[in-house]
């Protein structure tokens, strides 16, 4: 059997054995893709907020309304995504998760969102593991994500021209013939040109599945080094704990808003037990969440501990810290997502296209048989 041949036999067993779950992925991540601009449409009321010219009110005073209205809830983040947008409490309450919105500049109660329920949260727990148990579907999606990545390289290799005149012919499509081939045109002519980008979505989709890949990354763009090492949080040794913490929140926020002056979204977490520190993230643009500054605060007093602003981390962790936004095409904005969508969706019709080229030359091998 020639390599060709093998490349082939490989290509079709292992596009049979994933070519629902590469579907799967690749339709929910198309759907995933404009969630923010879709829910700014149709939940207006609550997500959006008049911009005000004065400064957003101090997390404490979120944190307490959240335990008015959910007492028996506790108050895990708060996040403040922008001028013109709501702020938001995430509170939880065993394995439950509600999401408390508020004006950022009044502290008006807005809405409280159960993510279990929201159409879109849904979605991606379909595209991270199919709403099976973490622990189960996070490795049938990154079995399927590691073969899809293999059927792309195989795919070019059998797609390559063996002479350079053929090379014309195999970037298009011949549209005026029949069906089936203009079927098996389209499949090997957009898998060649979404092979790339299609891999780097693929890539950085497995970060999120195996922390061996993200650590890989890291090495490759620091050329060695240690990702856990350079994101270790500080340890702190405190005899005494108030849960949530006040006024230790307000400082760490007001600290990170002189620190970050030009950030647009911010996040505060607060710390639950002993131990635990305020860590505050700072992004430069709303709903991206790329180019990160971390800080640390002390859950006593609101000291500054430590601080990662982006540009003093090393290149192999801001790649590492960009791939949700390389991955969903945030970090291009409107035009990345349409970049992502288009891909994903080429990469959805992959399985159905290479399927029916599968079962056309099967029927044929059967009637061959039987004549």
């Amino acid at each position: 059997m020639s390599f060709k041949k093998q490349i082939r036999f490989l290509h079709k067993w292992l596009g049979l054995i994933s070519g629902l779950i590469v579907f799967i992925i690749s339709i929910t991540g198309c759907i995933f893709c404009f969630h923010d601009e879709i829910k700014d449409i149709t939940r207006k009321e609550w997500r959006l907020v008049e911009p005000q010219n004065k400064p957003f009110v101090l997390p404490s005073v979120l944190q307490e309304k959240a335990k008015e209205i959910l007492p028996e809830y506790k108050q895990s983040m708060v996040s403040f995504y922008g001028k013109n947008r709501a702020a938001i409490v995430y509170t939880y309450s065993g394995t439950e998760n509600r999401y408390l919105y508020f004006n950022p500049y009044t502290g008006k109660y807005l809405k409280t969102e159960d993510p279990e329920t929201d159409f879109f949260i849904i979605v991606e727990y379909i595209h991270l593991y199919l709403l099976l148990p973490d622990y189960i579907g996070k490795h049938i999606i990154g079995g399927a994500t590691i073969i899809f990545i293999l059927l792309l390289i195989s795919g070019i290799i059998q797609w390559w021209p063996k002479k350079k005149k053929d090379l014309k012919r195999s970037l298009s499509v011949k549209w005026s013939a029949k069906w089936r081939r203009v079927n098996y045109d389209w499949h090997n002519t957009s898998g060649f040109y979404i092979a790339i980008i299609a891999a780097i979505i693929a890539i950085t989709g497995l970060t999120f599945t195996y922390e061996w890949v993200g650590d890989g990354i890291y090495k490759i763009f620091n050329f060695g080094g240690d990702k856990a090492l350079e994101t270790k949080a500080p340890v702190i040794d405190t005899t005494k704990f108030a849960n949530n913490k006040i006024t230790a929140v307000d400082r760490a926020f007001i600290e990170t808003m002189k620190l970050q002056p030009k950030a647009e979204m911010i996040f505060i977490t607060y710390p639950l037990q002993k131990g635990d520190l305020i860590n505050t993230g700072a992004y430069p643009h709303t709903l991206r969440y790329d180019h990160q500054s971390n800080y640390y605060f002390h859950p006593g007093d609101g000291k500054l501990i430590q601080s990662q602003p982006f540009d003093k981390k090393s290149l192999g962790l801001q790649v590492v810290e960009m791939n949700y936004g390389i991955h969903t095409g945030q970090i291009l904005d409107l035009p990345g997502k349409i970049i992502a969508f288009i891909i994903s969706l080429i990469a959805a019709a992959l399985p159905a296209t290479g399927f029916v080229i599968w079962y056309g030359r099967r029927n044929k091998s059967c009637k061959k048989i039987k004549a």
